[in-house]
């Protein structure tokens, strides 16, 4: 079906893809590569939501040259009006008579209508080539639209001895600057960061991604959108979502001092805050608790695809408990705090290894002087 030709262009497209990842969302990331007689003649990837899709920008390059190319798309071209038209009648306008794509779209507005709409205008067209390369780049895309719920992850710092902070809550710094920096990429990629307030008012906590920490291929791939040579440009930040519910969180915290919207959770609306802080109250438990589920479902209808977590042991716990956390992205430091330091998840005493959380490695790395690990959890 696919032939190694068919795999290099479409390495290409998923290259060009990777390079949307910080600046598309809600949107998917997407690479698209054009080629016809056996020479690349357009090129393109979905830079910003509500701008042209990949599909548009390799058509653009390739002009009268598309008319009988194949086409390698990381994604399945759609083929509903949105913002934009649909990618697949582009397609078949230009002339182009193979496509490859990599993954069908999970978005039950696309999901094989945009290649049964190619396949319909006796295009030949075909899904499957490098489709979990694919999905990696856009997984958080794929998982809410596959179950409503953005992708969690949750980040933790922690001594080698697995605590998160001395028993008096002081925990800055564990980490080194290099893991601080591979913070603000995850932060970048994320559409959302998760945090209570007691972070927020331990650390005094902005929770935004700044530029001048990135790490400079993360900065390559915001000058490509937006290239700039006087300043740096405009980061996209992500919603930041504070649990208040006892409504201790104050305005004249740094948190509301710099750029990017705010959704405060909280136990009632008191106002008083900046344009850009939402208050808004969500279901309580019987117990008088925050009722996560809802809120994770709430942020799903909001479009956030990647939840990035940053918390402390009680709402780590929470989420743990309620089998509500995706992965975890563990950053371990050549440090001893000894027993009296507080634990990475605060949760009931486990009594049997039946009750053990079960976890699969997927990444193990140095970052500066520390160790980053990355685990999925096995949920039941």
């Amino acid at each position: 079906m696919f032939n190694s030709q068919d795999a290099t262009y479409m390495a290409r497209a998923l290259a060009l893809a990777a390079r949307g990842r910080f600046t598309v969302s809600p949107n998917p990331a997407v690479g698209c590569v054009l080629v016809n007689n056996n020479q690349i003649v357009g090129e393109g990837y979905h830079q910003q939501a509500g701008g042209p899709h990949a599909e548009v920008f390799a058509l653009r390059q390739a002009g009268a040259a598309a008319k009988g190319a194949t086409a390698y798309v990381t994604l399945e071209p759609c083929s509903h009006y949105g913002r934009t038209p649909p990618c697949a009648q582009a397609l078949i306008d230009a002339g182009v008579t193979r496509v490859v794509v990599a993954s069908e779209d999970a978005n039950p507005q696309v999901s094989g209508n945009g290649l049964r709409m190619l396949q319909a205008a006796g295009i030949e067209a075909k899904a499957g080539l490098m489709a979990a390369e694919s999905v990696a780049i856009n997984r958080g895309f794929m998982h809410r639209m596959q179950t409503g719920l953005p992708w969690v992850t949750l980040k933790l710092a922690a001594t080698l001895d697995g605590r998160t902070a001395l028993a008096n809550g002081v925990s800055q710094w564990i980490t080194g600057p290099a893991a601080r920096r591979d913070v603000q990429h995850h932060r970048a990629l994320s559409c959302a960061i998760l945090s209570g307030a007691d972070t927020v008012l331990m650390d005094n906590a902005s929770l935004n991604v700044r530029w001048h920490e990135l790490p400079p291929y993360v900065q390559a791939d915001y000058t490509n959108v937006t290239p700039d040579d006087a300043a740096p440009p405009t980061v996209r930040q992500p919603l930041r979502v504070i649990i208040d519910t006892q409504n201790r969180l104050t305005p004249s915290l740094t948190l509301f001092s710099v750029p990017g919207p705010i959704l405060l959770v909280r136990g009632q609306i008191t106002g008083g805050f900046s344009e850009q802080v939402e208050e808004c109250v969500l279901t309580l438990t019987a117990s008088k608790q925050l009722d996560l589920s809802a809120l994770l479902i709430e942020l799903g209808r909001r479009q956030i695809n990647s939840l990035w977590v940053e918390a402390g042991a009680r709402l780590g716990g929470a989420l743990l408990e309620n089998e509500l956390i995706d992965e975890l992205v563990l950053y371990q430091a050549p440090k001893l705090m000894g027993s009296q330091a507080r634990g990475l998840f605060d949760v009931p005493e486990r009594i049997a290894m039946s009750e053990v959380t079960q976890l699969q490695w997927q990444d193990c790395r140095q970052v500066g002087d520390d160790i980053k690990l990355t685990a999925r959890f096995i949920k039941s």
